[in-house]
Parts: C-alpha cells; structure tokens; sequence
C-alpha cells in the first residue's frame, strides 16, 4: 500500500502541521534512529507514524464472501497441506545458529 506521490511521506509540500509532546528520553532515541537512517527527526517521525498507521488499517482489511465462497474458503483451511518437497527440505535443513 504505497501513497500517491502527493500524499506520503515521499511528498516535499507540507500542507498541515502535527505537533507532539515527548519525554527527553524519547526524543533522544528518535534522534538517534533517526541520524542512523540519514534523516530529520520530523521526517523519520512521519514516515514511522505513517507506516504504522498502514500496518493497522491494513490489518482490518474485509473481504466479503457468499455463502459459497464461504463454504469452500473454510474447506481450504480445514484440508490437510498439500504436499510441499520445498518446505520440507527447508524444515530439515539444520539453522546456521545450530
């Protein structure tokens, strides 16, 4: 979900202001993510509230089904998996941490 030009974070135009209050140490701690990534404060803070502001609507999302597509949705979570060779050779590949 990526905004139009005109309306993310990407856009150089500021049409409204958003002030915050913070306590110190917050502050410091963006400051610090901030400069790691190269940018302002203000613009680390907006392209951070945005993203999240995305991750919670797009975690509401609705999808409506008929009672058919219902039926049949619910038949596919409720069948076993399929067979997937990938997936196992991956589930037996022993992790670099090991």
């Amino acid at each position: 979900m990526h905004p139009p030009a005109s309306e993310g974070p990407v856009s150089q135009t500021r049409d409204v202001t958003i002030n915050i209050r913070a306590q110190p140490n917050q502050r410091a701690l963006i400051d610090r993510a901030a400069q790691l990534q190269g940018k302002s404060r203000s613009e680390f803070m907006l392209e951070s509230a945005y993203q999240k502001a995305q991750d919670v609507l797009l975690d509401r999302c609705f999808f409506g089904l008929d009672e058919l597509k219902f039926k049949q949705f619910l038949a596919l979570l409720d069948a076993p998996p399929t067979p997937n060779q990938k997936l196992n050779a991956l589930l037996k590949t022993k992790s670099p941490w090991d």
